[in-house]
């Protein structure tokens, strides 16, 4: 069997590496960053893996192929054979990325009751705004069960000396993302665009970390608050998230906010992954979830996953992830003019019975 490299496939998906004899270098993640300007995603030439500390997309070469030509993973490997035996390994794909060569540092993630008592403090400071809070109810959530998830308006100014009450009260920034020390050294926490913040709970409610639903933007508007690539800073990473007590079987979606709506409007117990190509944390949540008794996952991913060869090939792994875990499970679908389960129970169900 030909055994190949990270170098190999990357001219056959158009991505340049540095010739300077680096072991690994960062370039625009396809799943995540908006622009080629952004680079989040580590590719490591020496360990032929890669990793997107932003989302949490993560894998080896062959991952990576599907990844960008949407072939399936258990077909890359004769995928990248024949295009390299038939010489079209000199015709790359049209994928628009850039290459940095320059390595960011990033202080040690704290652990998780850390993470959890720093945010906890975070969010108790921090207020909604009428328009999140519009936005909330909109989706179906009552105003208790806003206040019960957490969810908070992203703190646009203020951030320094919100930084320093929290340290005056105890709590440990380092290596919490989101966090970072200024160019004067002092604490501060990132406030890149106003939107939602969410935080992202683990199987015991504990706050692991937390997203940013973005107001001013159509594409990605979901992002991980991180504060990699600043002094003393922290990159996220790819979390589950669990809405609801931990039960026997539970619906599987995508992003956490869809996770809470689901659990609102269904009181079914719903987990959320970053994406559906973006299973790293997964197996071992449904680990641990099995050891409570877990034994049926029912997917509820966005229709899109239909036509959508991206989706499918995520959709694919997953399905493999779970047989090989020896789960039963099974896919909802429903109308596709509602993208997602959320809006389709609170729009075409709820609403009308109104």
């Amino acid at each position: 069997m030909e055994l190949f490299h990270m170098r190999d496939i990357l001219p056959l998906i158009g991505i340049s590496y540095p010739s300077d004899g680096r072991r690994s270098f960062y370039t625009a993640c396809p799943c995540c960053d908006e622009t080629s300007r952004n680079r989040h995603l580590n590719i490591n030439l020496a360990k032929d893996v890669f990793r997107c500390p932003r989302c949490g997309v993560s894998g080896g070469l062959f991952d990576l192929y599907s990844l960008y030509t949407g072939v399936p993973r258990d077909k890359a490997r004769r995928a990248i054979a024949e295009r390299i035996g038939s010489g079209k390994g000199t015709e790359p794909l049209q994928v628009p990325v850039s290459v940095s060569t320059e390595a960011v540092s990033e202080c040690p993630m704290t652990d998780t009751e850390t993470r959890h008592a720093t945010y906890s403090a975070l969010l108790e400071r921090l207020s909604l705004a009428a328009d999140h809070l519009e936005n909330l109810r909109g989706r179906g959530l009552t105003e208790a069960e806003i206040r019960q998830y957490g969810y908070r308006t992203t703190p646009i100014v203020g951030t320094v000396v919100l930084a320093k009450h929290l340290q005056a009260d105890g709590f440990y920034l380092r290596g919490v993302p989101g966090f970072y020390r200024t160019e004067d050294g002092s604490w501060s926490f990132v406030h890149e665009e106003r939107g939602i913040l969410i935080p992202v709970r683990d199987a015991d409610g504990a706050i692991q970390g937390l997203q940013i639903r973005r107001d001013k933007t159509e594409k990605r508007k979901f992002r991980w608050v991180s504060s990699a690539g600043r002094e003393d800073g922290c990159s996220a990473e790819g979390w589950t998230h669990l809405s609801g007590a931990v039960s026997e079987d539970l619906i599987l979606t995508e992003g956490p906010m869809k996770a809470d709506v689901i659990h609102a409007l269904t009181g079914k117990t719903v987990l959320a992954v970053p994406g559906v190509n973006s299973l790293t944390k997964l197996k071992q949540t449904l680990d641990i979830l099995r050891e409570r008794g877990l034994q049926t996952v029912r997917t509820a991913f966005d229709m899109d996953f239909i036509t959508n060869p991206h989706v499918q090939a995520g959709m694919d792994r997953l399905f493999a992830l779970l047989d090989e875990m020896d789960f039963h499970y099974g896919t909802y679908v429903w109308d596709p003019q509602y993208k997602g389960l959320d809006d389709y129970i609170w729009e075409s169900c709820l609403m009308r019975k109104r």
